[in-house]
Parts: structure tokens; C-alpha cells; sequence
């Protein structure tokens, strides 16, 4: 369990840097892209990121989650006959998750043009109207396509845990997108070439491109005892001799509440682009970019790890070594030679060991206290810092837009993100199927209760980019709410098992207590800061950069105090 801790750290470290460079550069390119773009094109952008995020979603996500779930690295040397050579298990796990990971790739283009023509049906004349529209979609789909051949080589560096070898490669993606976003769009500014979307276009292209060179030209050579093209296993657990069953199905099962999680995640994208025009919309993307880069950058690559570092080590991989079911299943010396036989990872018939529930008890609850100490920052001191800082990095032309009091009112929605992260990764890494479709089942029922709030606050209301951050807020209290009680019923069953097996008790697990929450004396702290900025802000607060270094001092002062 402390190679598992140590290694899920080192992943969490290297993703976070990952996202803080990655993040860097991007938000270096929208300061330079801000002089360049209308909100109605900044609007059009962010509709073809829901694109393309849509397809890349729903093609390889599912998956991608079950695959985690199939367990880690293995250091045995036993042999496992797989076609006509014999594979180390190592080597045929990795080989497993290649030959599955050409799923998403078949599903891709298909996906790609189903969504494209659902894109060009349902826009609007405003839309339509933005110059080489077609051309950027077109471009769009086909970067898509191009960053699902990652996917194999993506799979064993996950697998293996070889981060640093994704964070290269997401770094240098990161600057392909950005050096041809910029390097286009300033062209056509100066040529005074109407591009519309197409640097964008282009930039993503990039971005798929870059994917490909680094992990493909890392891994090629590097693929010694497996193949990164699908390989028959030839086995009784396999479909086609080809796909692992027991990952294949969990992946089904996940699928559809993956499509419910994308709709949830993305609702706010979907929302505003039926309720509001392209200009709106820009001024929300503004917002939602600058206010979730804290989402980004920090809850998304915790998130991911805690899921890999729970399905380790709450998952059970492999069952007993057992005997085949051939003609030497009675010898008294098969035993000795017979290979582990892979289990479905959700299985619940093995007892999990006390030591690993103890390092998934310890982790969990850290960070949930970790993430509370950030809450009372986010609440007490951000939202009067977003307006003078969004003034400071946008520019004051934006001052008269609805984004300041939107960057403000998504730092009292960031907490929600990062408590459901969590809660939802722990839920898919040990649940099981059926309790995993049983979660489908409530995802609709909060997709339908957040298509609600947002029709009454965006339509009925018309509270606009404001409403939409209520809307969103609602969506995650009721998911929250539902996989909390979910994990503290799953720690109550474990500790019962454990005082059964009169071993030693697993501690009582509740979202909210004393070891999750922050002291009384940091509470008073955070609220007086609160007043403080409070105060200031009523008096004299312009948007100036004096304002900005006054609240930022203020707010240095609370966070090292709490």
C-alpha cells in the first residue's frame, strides 16, 4: 500500500504541474487572443470545445474509468499463455488494456460525424453567420479523431503509472495549441482575413498532434513484451479472444451514467447556448474560465489520481491461484504452476485488507480536511478579490460586462466541485455494477432537477451567466448529497465486517466531522477577513490595481493565519 500511496502521490504532483503549465500558457494565449476576438466569437470557441470534449467523452471515458479499476503494476514474473508465446502477467495486462483501448478509436469518427450534424442542425442563423464555420468544425472533428489514437498508448502509461511520460506529452500539446492559435490569429488580423474560429481550429489540431508524436514516439520502442497493436489472447475471459470481459462489461455499465456525469458536467455550456445569445455567452466563457481554473489546475488531477490510487486499493485484482479446468486440474503439482487467474475488480466475495482500508481511510479523510481549509478561502476572501483581478487580466473594457459577478459568485461554486470530485471518484472506483446503475438512475433524476433550475433562472427568470452559476450550484448540492450518504454507507458496511473478524475497527467515516471540518479558531479567522475585505470593498473599491494589491494583502494575511 506505501508503493501504491507513494506512486498515486508522485501522479498527483506530476498532473497538478502538468495542469499549472498547461493552464499558464493558456491563459498567456487569452490575454494575447482578448485583443484579437469579439465576445461573439469567444462564444462560438467555447461551443466547439463542448464539441469536441463531447465526442472525445463519450468515445473513450467509460472505458478509461474501468481501466483504472483493473489494478496496477505487477511485479511477479509468473507466465500466462497468450497465443502461441507465453507473456508475463506484466505483459499481458498491458496488452489487455491495448487491445481494449481501440475501442474508442472505432467509436471516434462515428461519434465525430454524429455530433458535427447535430451541431450544424440545431445552430442558429448568428452562428451559421460566423465566417469558415464549416471548416472550423470539420477541423474540430477531425482533431477528435486524431486524439483518440493515443488512447492504447495512453492506457499502459496509466496502467504502469508513467506520469511524467503524460506530462511531457501534454505539455508539449499544450504549446503546439497555443503557439498556433496565437501565430493564426494574429495573421489574420494583420492580413484583416475574417478567420472566425479557425484558429481555434487549427490550435486543437495542433494539440492532437503533439499527443501523438510524444507518446508514440516514447512508447513504440519502448513496447518490448507487448504489442501497442491488438493481439489475440486467446483466452476463456476474453471476447473475440481480444477484449477482457469483466473491463468490457464494467465499461457498459458505466457508459450510460458517463453520459449522464457529461451532460451534468457540461450542462452549464449546453444551458447557456439555448437560452442566451453568442455575446452572453462569450462573457460567460470569460468567467467560467478565469473562476474554474482553480478546478482545472488542482480538483481535476486529484480527482483522477484518488480514483487510480481507491480502485488499487479498495478493488480486488486477482483471485487465488486456482487450477485450470484441464485434463491436470486433479494433479497434486498443478497448484504450483497454475497462473493467477484475473478477477472482475468490483468483486466483493474477497475480503479487502485492513491495512489498505486504513490508507484509503487516511487519505480520504485529509483530504477532505485539506479541501475545507480551501472552501473557507474561497468563500470568505475570493469573491472580493474577482472583480479588481479580473479588471487587472481582462482589461476594464470588461468591467461593464456581467463577468466580474460571475468570477465572484463561482468562488462560492468551486467548493461544490471539488467535494463532488472526490466523493464521485471514490464511488466509481469501488462500486459495483449494479450499484453503479443503480447511481445512473439518480444521475437522471439530478440532470432532470438541473435542466429545471436552469430553465427557471436562465428562461423564466432570465438571471443569465448569474443564474446559470446557481443552476450549476443546485446540480452539485443534490449530487453531493447522494454520494456522500453512498461512501459513509460503504465505510459503515466495512467497519461492520471488520468487528465481525474481530480485527481492528475501521474508524466511523462522515463527510462532515471533526477530522474533515477546520478548527473554530480558523473559522473566526476566515469571517474577519470577510469583514475586512467587506468593508473596503463598500468604501472604496474601483477596480484598480490598488485595490487588487489591498485585497490580495489582506487575503495573503487570512491564509496564513488559518
Amino acid at each position: 500500500e506505501e508503493a501504491v500511496l507513494a506512486a498515486s502521490a508522485r501522479g498527483a504532483t506530476y498532473l497538478v504541474l502538468l495542469q499549472i503549465s498547461s493552464r499558464a500558457f493558456t491563459f498567456i494565449v487569452n490575454q494575447i487572443l482578448l485583443r484579437y476576438l469579439s465576445p461573439a466569437l469567444l462564444g462560438i470557441s467555447s461551443q466547439l470545445e463542448l464539441f469536441i470534449i463531447s465526442v472525445l467523452y463519450f468515445s473513450r471515458e467509460s472505458l478509461r474509468v474501468a481501466l483504472q479499476r483493473q489494478g496496477g503494476r505487477n511485479d511477479g514474473s509468473s507466465q500466462v499463455e497468450g497465443g502461441h508465446n507465453a507473456m508475463s502477467t506484466v505483459d499481458r495486462r498491458a496488452q489487455e488494456v491495448v487491445n481494449l483501448a481501440y475501442i474508442p478509436i472505432a467509436l471516434g469518427p462515428f461519434l465525430a460525424y454524429l455530433f458535427s450534424r447535430i451541431y450544424v442542425s440545431k445552430a442558429t442563423p448568428d452562428v451559421l453567420a460566423i465566417p469558415h464555420i464549416h471548416q472550423a468544425l470539420m477541423l474540430y472533428s477531425l482533431a477528435a479523431v486524431l486524439e483518440l489514437f493515443i488512447e492504447p498508448c495512453f492506457a499502459v502509461a496509466n496502467q504502469q503509472m508513467l506520469y511524467g511520460l503524460r506530462a511531457s506529452a501534454e505539455t508539449v500539446a499544450t504549446l503546439a495549441r497555443c503557439a498556433l492559435t496565437c501565430s493564426v490569429a494574429i495573421w489574420g488580423s494583420r492580413t484583416g482575413e475574417s478567420l472566425g474560429a479557425l484558429p481555434f481550429a487549427y490550435g486543437q489540431l495542433g494539440y492532437a498532434s503533439g499527443l501523438i508524436f510524444v507518446y508514440y514516439g516514447t512508447m513504440w520502442s519502448g513496447a518490448t513484451g507487448f504489442s501497442l497493436i491488438p493481439r489475440s489472447l486467446s483466452a476463456d475471459d476474453h471476447i473475440l479472444t481480444f477484449f477482457l470481459r469483466p473491463a468490457l462489461e464494467l465499461a457498459l455499465n458505466l457508459y450510460a451514467q458517463s453520459g449522464l456525469k457529461h451532460l451534468l458536467t457540461q450542462g452549464d455550456s449546453i444551458l447557456i447556448a439555448l437560452f442566451t445569445d453568442l455575446a452572453s455567452q462569450g462573457v460567460y466563457a470569460l468567467a467560467s474560465n478565469y473562476g474554474s481554473l482553480l478546478a482545472r489546475v488542482l480538483f481535476s488531477p486529484i480527482e483522477e489520481s484518488s480514483r487510480g490510487l481507491f480502485g488499487r486499493l479498495l478493488s480486488s485484482q486477482i483471485c487465488p491461484a486456482t487450477t485450470t479446468t484441464n485434463s491436470n486440474e486433479s494433479s497434486p503439482n498443478s497448484d504450483a504452476t497454475s497462473s493467477p487467474k484475473l478477477a472482475p475488480p468490483y468483486s466483493t466475495t474477497q475480503h479487502i485488507p485492513l491495512s489498505s482500508l486504513m490508507s484509503a481511510y487516511t487519505f480520504l479523510t485529509t483530504l477532505l480536511r485539506a479541501y475545507s481549509l480551501l472552501t473557507l478561502l474561497l468563500t470568505t476572501v475570493a469573491p472580493h478579490l474577482a472583480p479588481p483581478l479580473l479588471s487587472f487580466v481582462a482589461g476594464r473594457a470588461w468591467r461593464s460586462t456581467a463577468a466580474p459577478n460571475v468570477l465572484a459568485l463561482y468562488c462560492y461554486y468551486l467548493p461544490l466541485l471539488a467535494y463532488n470530485g472526490i466523493l464521485e471518484a471514490f464511488v466509481a472506483a469501488v462500486a459495483s455494477p449494479a450499484e453503479l446503475r443503480r447511481q445512473s438512475l439518480w444521475m437522471l433524476a439530478f440532470s432532470l432537477s438541473y435542466v429545471v433550475a436552469g430553465w427557471m433562472l436562465l428562461g423564466a427568470w432570465g438571471l443569465g451567466a448569474e443564474g446559470l452559476v446557481g443552476a450549476n450550484a443546485v446540480n452539485m448540492v443534490v449530487r453531493i448529497v447522494w454520494t456522500g450518504r453512498w461512501v459513509q454507507d460503504w465505510w459503515d458496511g466495512q467497519r461492520e465486517k471488520e468487528t465481525a473478524e474481530k480485527e481492528k475497527d475501521v474508524l466511523r467515516f462522515r463527510v462532515l466531522s471533526r477530522e474533515t471540518l477546520p478548527k473554530a479558531r480558523t473559522v473566526s479567522m476566515g469571517v474577519g477577513a470577510w469583514g475586512v475585505l467587506h468593508v473596503l470593498q463598500r468604501q472604496s473599491f474601483d477596480g484598480s490595481s490598488r485595490d487588487l494589491v489591498l485585497a490580495l494583502g489582506v487575503a495573503g494575511t487570512a491564509g496564513l493565519g488559518m
